[in-house]
């Protein structure tokens, strides 16, 4: 399953009637946007190479159609507990700053194309160690949805 890719709109550009599109993806049983611009493709990973004194966030390096790639786990990078990243996981394939990664994922969602009237303040509760990491949060119906930040997903000097 492949998804075609366009520049980013950084939310101060957006117009205020325009929607951002997003996959949503799930983490622990928590859902999260992920800007859809930014998926290349969505598979499965099939073997997992460790990655020796790597950041504690790396799952490892697979082979994506021979690219080597940087396996990310969304849980460890959340800090969420249970965080194996077993063979057979569901991963993102996205490209950030010429480099190439995966985000491993519990579960992907559907595209939801959110609209600017559901944005809502920060949450006064929401982690800060997880605040770092997204951009925006909306809410849809009785659900909070949080958007990733691509750039500080895979920013591992902050």
């Amino acid at each position: 399953m492949t998804t075609a890719t366009a520049a980013a709109i950084p939310a101060a550009k957006r117009s205020i009637s325009e929607d951002i599109s997003t996959l949503t993806v799930v983490a622990n049983g928590e859902v999260f946007g992920l800007p859809i611009q930014t998926v290349q493709t969505i598979f499965r990973i099939s073997s997992l190479a460790p990655v020796p004194m790597g950041p504690p966030d790396v799952a490892g390096l697979v082979n994506l159609r021979g690219k080597i790639v940087t396996a990310v786990s969304l849980r460890r990078r959340l800090k969420m507990e249970n965080d194996l990243v077993e063979t057979n996981a569901l991963a993102i394939g996205i490209e950030h700053k010429g480099e190439y990664f995966c985000l491993v994922v519990d579960r992907v969602g559907e595209v939801l194309a959110l609209d600017e009237s559901k944005k809502i303040p920060i949450p006064p509760h929401f982690d800060p160690e997880r605040l770092r990491l997204t951009t925006e949060f909306y809410r849809i119906g009785s659900m909070l949805i949080p958007v990733l930040d691509v750039g500080a997903l895979f920013d591992f000097a902050k």
